[in-house]
């Protein structure tokens, strides 16, 4: 069943970083792609690695991490299907800047660099798509640090919640909206570098705002009442 959808454009077409190219180039990366998998727990690849490979995500969750000497964690994002891998060292040729964790069971299909630059090489669209993909992670990453450096506890949770709204859905949000969040609240917590307990205690916060609302596995959001926790002095 995956291979046949490995097999469509449309299957590429859902990963950012290939969301610019034609269905020609498209059908070349299918042939080009070779499927892998990984099981819980297990490494996909670790820092200092060489970053000869790229992943692109098609099932599970891989967490991208960094450790010091000492043993501590940094916790730099949580990847899900749809999601791409390892594609910064492939391009620069540099090593790995990060470990990757399987969270779960996890497959996709890996593309080396050989086989990129040949696609790139074939079809010019691919470096323009890159270039396109870097910048919107480059502008993610500089309001991931934003919000670490300068908010509080409240409204850094508040801030990743509208992201992650933003990164389902668009730009263009209503009102209110329902978000289901597939990570624990100890994952919650990494990202935003912080401690469960003050994660649940933001949470709590929130709701008392009126911000959000929990229905089951699902979170209600006011979309307004989250937008002022996410930049309280506005």
């Amino acid at each position: 069943m995956m291979e046949k959808a490995a097999a469509r454009p449309a299957f590429w077409r859902s990963f950012d970083l290939f969301a610019g190219l034609d269905p020609a180039a498209l059908e070349a990366l299918a042939g080009l792609a070779q499927r892998r998998q990984w099981q819980a727990g297990e490494m996909l690849f670790q820092r200092g690695d060489p970053g000869d490979w790229m992943l692109a995500l098609a099932e599970g969750r891989v967490k991208l991490t960094l450790t010091t000497p000492s043993g501590r964690e940094l916790t730099l994002r949580l990847a899900e299907a749809g999601d791409t891998l390892g594609e910064f060292a492939l391009v620069d040729g540099e090593p790995r800047s990060a470990d990757a964790t399987a969270l779960e069971p996890c497959s996709g299909w890996v593309l080396d660099r050989l086989r990129f630059a040949v696609l790139a090489e074939a079809h010019p669209a691919l470096g323009l798509s890159v270039a396109r993909y870097f910048s919107r992670r480059l502008r993610a990453t500089t309001e991931q640090l934003e919000g670490i450096a300068l908010y509080q506890l409240e409204a850094r949770l508040a801030r990743f919640l509208l992201f992650t709204l933003r990164q389902l859905n668009g730009p263009d949000l209503p009102p209110e909206a329902a978000l289901r969040l597939e990570i624990s609240q100890s994952e919650l917590a990494a990202v935003l570098g912080a401690s469960r307990p003050k994660v649940n205690r933001a949470l709590q916060s929130l709701q008392e705002l009126g911000a959000i609302r929990r229905a089951g596995e699902v979170w209600q959001l006011d979309l307004p009442a989250l937008r002022a926790a996410a930049d309280p002095e506005a």
